[in-house]
């Protein structure tokens, strides 16, 4: 769902040494004609963080942030769909009808927040950032931020009921918190996914539906399918490792097994 994929295959030629974060990853870069020697299952760096870094009470995140956590509590990002059809402003439209619905219905049994974090600086990102700004400003419930910071993202993350949205972090880094994902639309596709990521169509209703399941899902037991906490151990071995520079430049195509 994003033309960056193009960017990550020139990339890849281009290296000569690769570290990925699943087996399925280290498939593909022997189908672009890779040496197996060259290519390193590590896991991602992005798990050992939420391993080490300290995280951040819900009092500490309220009193830094100035929101109001309530009895549900909703983390929303949404980047643009850079090769979708359908334009990414209106499926962030038919997100935020969901997120009225549930955050209306949610008043009458203690409140729902939704925090809400800025989409990238693709096309299309600072349309879907003033419409999320603006959405947030008219609601009590609700609130903006155009960057969070690491420790402050992730000590939120493990707090909320669910991860909403189409950033990679609900498939990479919200099932190591084993917090439930609701992955809307087609930003994701070919990822692996833990059994904590529900995939929704862009549809209100759909999307309604789908938070409501994410929010009842015991997620005690989920592992993340991007590593295990030790990437940077690994990729710190594999380039103590590594043959001399003659050898590192000397790249050849070869065919996939």
């Amino acid at each position: 769902g994003a033309f960056d994929d193009a960017m990550r295959h020139a990339l890849t030629k281009l290296s000569h040494l690769h570290f990925v974060t699943h087996a399925q990853a280290g498939l593909r870069l022997r189908q672009m004609g890779e040496e197996s020697w060259r290519i390193h299952d590590t896991g991602s760096p992005g798990i050992d963080a939420i391993h080490q870094l300290p995280r951040l009470s819900v009092l500490e995140l309220e009193t830094q942030l100035h929101i109001r956590m309530g009895a549900r509590n909703l983390l929303v990002t949404f980047h643009p769909i850079t090769l979708d059809a359908q334009p990414s402003i209106q499926q962030f439209r038919e997100l935020l009808k969901a997120l009225e619905v549930l955050a209306d219905s949610a008043g009458k049994a203690g409140g729902m927040s939704v925090i809400l974090t800025a989409a990238n600086a693709d096309p299309e990102g600072s349309s879907l950032n003033a419409l999320a700004r603006d959405w947030a400003a008219r609601r009590k419930d609700a609130w903006f931020f155009e960057s969070l910071g690491q420790v402050r993202y992730l000590s939120l993350m493990a707090a909320v009921d669910a991860v909403v949205g189409n950033s990679s972090s609900g498939l990479y880094e919200a099932p190591a918190l084993r917090v439930p994902t609701v992955n809307i639309g087609s930003r994701q596709d070919g990822r692996p996914r833990a059994r904590s990521v529900i995939d929704c169509p862009v549809e209100t209703a759909a999307i309604v539906a789908a938070v409501e399941q994410a929010m009842a899902m015991d997620c005690s037991d989920v592992t993340s399918p991007f590593g295990d906490g030790h990437a940077a151990e690994r990729i710190v071995a594999a380039l103590k490792s590594a043959p001399d520079r003659h050898a590192l430049l000397d790249k050849r195509w070869v065919t996939a097994e």
